[in-house]
């Protein structure tokens, strides 16, 4: 999962009016984004076998931290009470959200667990507006998960449920990110939660050392992770805003799932029928409708 841009940069950021070269420049950035934040995603899959996602995930809010604070540099001290509460409750929301996602992983690929995942931002943009076309975008989104949730004697359950944890961190992701860019300036929110979350994890860090000591090429998947999901996404995002319009940003981010599923069956050979993939198109499709019937 990758790092968010507060809405008064995301606000601020897409009121340029791009030209057409701009545009061109800002598609291809989306696309270098989006495969390497699920790229990182598939070579931290690797490093499982012996750090677990445990410990994968806690050397990635490591990486995530060090690169946000470095931008950010939030002042702490000043904070007040009104924006430390926000920050706390998106640090937990941070961790909970990205052990959840690579847990489902784990379970049910990396194609599957970010489907899933996508429910979370697919929800708050549909509960937001009151449109027809919403209502069947919805309908079209839970006929999806339906299919891929449906009783078959290889449904991993338990794996889809940390997926659908993982839609709902991320929803709760984005309405703190709202909240906290109207009381942190700047990045330092973002920064402030990466650094929270981080020290949260350093126990965990610390347990998967002690109990299995883990391999050099283990260190360094976890932490190609961390630098393709966190801080080539995060910087990305912050030079394509510039370049497109916010709900061609938004548009585009709705081919992720296609795109994990591919990176899946690419680095870590994992297939998909025909049944799952009609899921993942059902899920994009309800996504890329409402934000073309929102143009209009």
């Amino acid at each position: 999962m990758r790092t968010a841009t507060t809405p008064r940069e995301f606000r601020a950021l897409a009121d340029d009016a791009p030209s057409a070269t701009h545009r061109l420049a800002g598609v291809a950035t989306m696309l270098g984004s989006g495969l390497s934040n699920q790229t990182g995603a598939a070579v931290g899959a690797l490093a499982f076998p012996v750090l677990g996602p445990l410990g994968v995930v806690a050397v990635r809010q490591y990486v995530a931290a060090a690169v946000l604070l470095a931008v950010g540099r939030p002042r702490l001290r000043e904070f007040a009470w009104s924006q430390w509460w926000p920050v706390l409750l998106l640090a937990l929301v941070f961790g909970t959200m990205n052990l959840s996602l690579y847990s489902a992983v784990d379970r049910i690929g990396l194609g599957l667990a970010v489907t899933l995942e996508f429910l979370g931002p697919l929800a708050i943009a549909l509960a937001a507006v009151r449109r027809r076309l919403d209502a069947c975008c919805a309908v079209l989104a839970a006929a999806g998960v339906i299919v891929l949730m449906r009783p078959q004697p290889s449904a991993d359950h338990l794996g889809m449920g940390l997926g659908l944890l993982a839609a709902g961190c991320w929803a709760s992701y984005i309405l703190l990110n709202r909240t906290i860019g109207h009381r942190v300036p700047g990045a330092q929110g973002a920064a402030a939660a990466a650094g929270v979350s981080a020290v949260l994890f350093l126990p965990a860090g610390l347990l998967v050392v002690l109990h299995r000591p883990p391999s050099a090429g283990a260190v360094a998947c976890a932490v190609t992770a961390g630098v393709l999901s966190s801080a080539v996404p995060y910087l990305a995002d912050l030079l394509t805003l510039r370049r497109v319009p916010a709900q061609t940003f938004g548009l585009f981010m709705s081919v992720n799932p296609v795109l994990a599923a591919l990176v899946g069956w690419i680095v870590l050979d994992e297939g998909l029928g025909a049944w799952e993939w009609a899921a993942i198109g059902a899920v994009v499709t309800a996504n890329a409708t409402s934000m073309l019937g929102r143009r209009g």
